[in-house]
């Protein structure tokens, strides 16, 4: 997360005015501000939907009075001069070791544009939108190809260079090789598909030992790494 969001993000205290809040969205080509206590700790966001209610609700005093309990909440942001009272609270947020691919899944199912980035203590360090998300999908085929020869398959599984081909293009890698095992086989491919940037995976890779029942005993997923198997 740390490599997309914007760390000099900037947010407005609970009691920063409905005006103050516009002209700061205005002023810095934003949709949304984040809104802190005095410790900096996220209590809620606004946005320029929460902003829209004032005008969508000026001039409806006989509605209201009308219908007293609809859209209620809506009502209450039309009326609210403050941030307090404008914002959407609680906020949905993130921690900074979030992976990509889970803050693109908690801004699809929150239905959120962007997420505040806080910290164990819920302070504020940056914010990540949809638009930072893509971003990753903006590195050079030779970059990912990199990340996956050297980190992926030499440091994480150690595996010698050449054993496996890599070919990245657009974003799509194709591995092919033959290693030990299948549950290497798939290893190598969950991580290669995780690398930040690549598109998707095309799995070639052959093996020479189906360990697939071996893998999925309660021996192995506790000792998933050991090359001796159970003892006798």
């Amino acid at each position: 997360m740390g490599e997309v969001m914007t760390a000099d993000v900037v947010a407005v205290p609970e009691d920063a005015t409905y005006r103050t809040i516009v002209d700061l969205l205005a002023e810095r080509r934003i949709s949304a501000v984040p809104v802190v206590d005095a410790d900096r700790r996220v209590v809620g966001v606004v946005s320029e939907a929460d902003l829209l209610y004032k005008v969508e609700f000026a001039g409806a005093v006989a509605e209201r009075r009308i219908f007293p309990g609809r859209h209620r909440t809506d009502r209450e942001k039309g009326e609210g001069r403050v941030a307090r009272q404008l914002m959407t609270s609680p906020a949905v947020t993130t921690r900074p070791a979030t992976t990509l691919p889970a803050a693109a899944r908690l801004m699809d199912g929150k239905h959120v544009k962007r997420l505040p980035v806080v910290d164990e203590h819920g302070v504020l360090v940056g914010i990540v939108s949809r638009a930072d998300l893509l971003k990753v999908h903006l590195r050079s085929d030779e970059e990912l190809r990199r990340d996956i020869v050297e980190d992926v398959l030499g440091r994480t599984l150690w595996l010698e260079p050449n054993v496996v081909f890599v070919k990245v293009d657009g974003g799509v890698v194709t591995l092919r090789g033959h290693l030990d095992s299948k549950t290497l086989v798939d290893i190598a491919a969950q991580l290669t598909a995780a690398v930040a940037g690549v598109v998707a995976v095309e799995d070639e890779l052959t093996y020479e030992l189906d360990d697939t029942d071996l893998a999925t005993s309660r021996w192995y997923r506790s000792h998933p790494f050991s090359a001796t198997g159970p003892s006798t």
